[in-house]
C-alpha cells in the first residue's frame, strides 16, 4: 500500500528514521586508538589496525540499537616495534593466547544533541567488565559508490589493571612508567548491508 505524503508521521525529536538497518564497520575509513600517560610527563598514542564490527541501528528508537566490535590484539601499533612487542606479550595483551578483545553493547542512552552513552561489556583476555562509551552521531548519507554510510565518534576511559594489564615500573623520581588510566578513541564509518529493509 502506498502512503500518501500527508499520512507520513514526522520523526520524533532525537529519532533518525533514515539510518535504520544493519551496518558493517569499514576498517579502511575507521580507527580505534588509545592514549596513555608515559613517565608522568607525556602521552603515548597508538591504534589497532585490524578490527571488525556490526551495528544494528533503530533510527525510530535509538535506545534499541546494538553494537559489536572485535579487535585483533596483535595489530596494535604505537610506532615503536619493541614497545609493540612488549604490549602484545604476556605482560599486557598476551596476543598469542588471547588474539581478540571484544565489546558488545547492552544498552544505549540518548543524551540529546546527537550524543549517546553506549553501555556494554569489554572483554580483554579472559576478563569481561562493564564499559561506557560516549558517542556522537556524525551523520549519514550515500558515498560516491552509492553505499549508505553512518558515522560516529566515541571516547571511553578505563583502568587497564581492571582487565589484568597491570605491568608497571616505578620511577626513581616517583610515580610509575605507565599510567593505569587509558583513554580510548573511536572514529567509525559503517556501511549499511540491508538497504531494502532500512529504506
Amino acid at each position: 500500500m502506498l502512503i500518501q505524503r500527508d499520512q507520513v508521521v514526522p520523526p520524533r525529536p532525537g529519532s533518525y528514521p533514515g539510518v535504520t538497518g544493519v551496518y558493517t564497520i569499514d576498517p579502511v575509513h575507521s580507527s580505534i586508538g588509545f592514549s596513555v600517560r608515559h613517565s608522568m610527563v607525556s602521552n603515548v598514542r597508538g591504534r589497532f589496525d585490524r578490527f571488525e564490527g556490526l551495528l544494528k541501528l533503530d533510527g525510530s528508537d535509538p535506545s534499541r540499537s546494538e553494537a559489536y566490535v572485535s579487535v585483533q590484539t596483535d595489530s596494535l601499533d604505537t610506532g615503536i616495534q619493541e614497545r609493540d612487542a612488549h604490549l602484545g606479550g604476556p605482560d599486557f595483551f598476551d596476543s598469542a593466547t588471547f588474539p581478540l578483545m571484544a565489546f558488545r553493547s547492552t544498552g544505549i542512552v540518548p543524551l540529546g544533541d546527537d550524543e549517546f552513552r553506549l553501555t556494554g561489556g569489554l572483554r580483554i583476555k579472559d576478563i569481561e567488565l562493564p564499559l561506557d562509551i560516549d558517542v556522537v552521531f556524525g551523520g549519514a548519507g550515500d558515498d560516491a559508490y552509492g553505499q549508505h554510510r553512518v558515522g560516529f565518534e566515541g571516547t571511553a576511559t578505563l583502568r587497564r589493571s581492571d582487565w589484568g594489564l597491570a605491568w608497571n615500573t616505578p620511577l626513581a623520581t616517583g610515580g610509575v612508567l605507565v599510567s593505569d588510566k587509558v583513554t580510548l578513541t573511536l572514529d567509525v564509518s559503517a556501511i549499511r548491508l540491508d538497504r531494502d529493509t532500512a529504506a
